[in-house]
């Protein structure tokens, strides 16, 4: 097979939560383990830093992976979703797998596909080890795809274990509380390894500490270290709330300190202004146009577009055109009655079958206020947008990672 007829393969072939939503998701790791062996325990073969948390997990990903690059360290960097190209999933130093690496990898374990029946996740999941493995690399940046106990990424042994935040996403599969969500996230605690917690909240600190007490694991809660308070830090992500996510990155980075990786502050701030150049991460308040500003945003459950409703009330403009679009899985009501009900709604659903169906999406967010019209595409949506938006507006695209990525494509 070439390239594209690889990947559509691993598409329309595996269980794919994208497409098919709980139904792709398994509840344990045996799947990932038997791709582990059959690959000769790849994951075993470099060190690696594991990161979980509800919001954030992209951000401190790629900023930890900037800084570890700048500092000369061979970087490999595994997120999920993808945006635009399935290999933006696994990189080293910014650079995506080669085309040729992915077909190779399918072709090795064609015949295991038949047998473990694997979903589309721990695939790549066992990709990104192999090819992690393979090329040498230093240290790795792993970020859970759902979850952390079941999460296919867990089956590392990572030197320090991060956890972001926790919110209320995907709780048909994680738990209906925050305690709940947080013994799953918990799940990436390992024995004596480090724990950094990024956001401390009342409900989830004594779940982190539990965990942490059981695996006799340090656990760090990066909000609460004095030597981070009232820290602004100059950053080419833009986005008042990633000075929480660089917090979580500066705890991490002290903690690597501490285990003998010669960190330096004046290459951590060198990086931390080109986190875009050297990782290529995109999709985070990520400004698209001046004249009207149109800014995309990835953010996708009330946790996070909380924090990019605030960053909306801070711009300067005349009248604000929302380009929404979200997914069947989501809490809408949660998420529409924190948008702006002044704003213009151009309501779109992404080209998926987890898509929330544009009029639907219209009917629940007039429950809520937003006034605005339905649209075939999220481009068709855009392109309405910017049609009726005058230089001194501003555009905002979001709700879903699929919008914004279809955006970006």
């Amino acid at each position: 097979m070439d390239y594209s007829s690889t990947v559509e393969f691993l598409f329309s072939k595996l269980p794919y939560f994208t497409r098919d939503g709980k139904a792709a998701i398994k509840n344990d790791l045996n799947n990932t383990i038997a791709l582990c062996q059959f690959l000769g325990h790849p994951e075993k073969q470099f060190k690696c830093i594991h990161i979980a948390g509800t919001n954030g997990k992209g951000s401190c990903s790629n900023m930890l992976a900037a800084v570890l690059q700048m500092h000369g360290y061979k970087t490999g960097l595994y997120t999920s979703p993808h945006l635009v190209d399935f290999r933006e999933r696994i990189r080293i130093n910014g650079n995506m797998i080669p085309e040729q690496a992915v077909i190779d990898f399918v072709e090795t374990i064609k015949d295991q596909i038949e047998i473990i029946q694997p979903s589309f996740f721990e695939i790549t999941v066992g990709m990104c080890f192999d090819y992690f493995a393979q090329s040498n690399i230093d240290i790795a940046i792993i970020e859970t795809g759902l979850g952390g106990r079941l999460d296919s990424t867990n089956v590392i042994d990572p030197i320090v274990s991060v956890i972001t935040n926790i919110g209320l996403d995907h709780t048909d599969l994680l738990g209906h509380t925050l305690p709940a969500i947080a013994f799953e996230k918990a799940g990436i605690i390992k024995h004596q390894t480090p724990v950094v917690i990024g956001e401390t909240h009342k409900e989830t600190k004594p779940v982190f500490e539990q965990k942490a007490s059981e695996m006799k694991a340090n656990i760090y809660f990066a909000d609460q270290n004095p030597l981070f308070y009232n820290t602004e830090v100059e950053l080419d992500l833009e986005g008042d709330y990633q000075q929480k996510n660089v917090v979580t990155v500066l705890q991490t980075l002290e903690i690597l300190k501490q285990l003998a990786y010669p960190i330096n502050d004046f290459t951590t701030a060198k990086a931390l202004l080109q986190v875009k150049a050297l990782t290529q991460f995109k999709g985070r308040w990520e400004k698209l146009n001046t004249q009207p500003l149109t800014i995309a945003d990835t953010a996708h459950n009330a946790h996070g577009l909380a924090w990019v409703v605030q960053q909306i009330e801070k711009q300067n403009y005349h009248k604000l055109h929302m380009v929404i679009g979200m997914v069947k899985d989501k809490d809408q009501d949660a998420v529409l009655q924190l948008l702006p009900k002044q704003a213009q709604y151009y309501f779109c659903q992404p080209n998926l079958m987890r898509a929330l169906d544009a009029n639907l999406l219209q009917q629940k967010a007039a429950e809520h206020g937003l006034t605005g019209k339905q649209y075939t595409s999220v481009k068709s949506a855009l392109k309405a947008a910017e049609e009726n938006a005058q230089d001194q507006d501003m555009i905002f695209i979001g709700g879903s990672t699929f919008v914004v990525a279809e955006i970006l494509s």
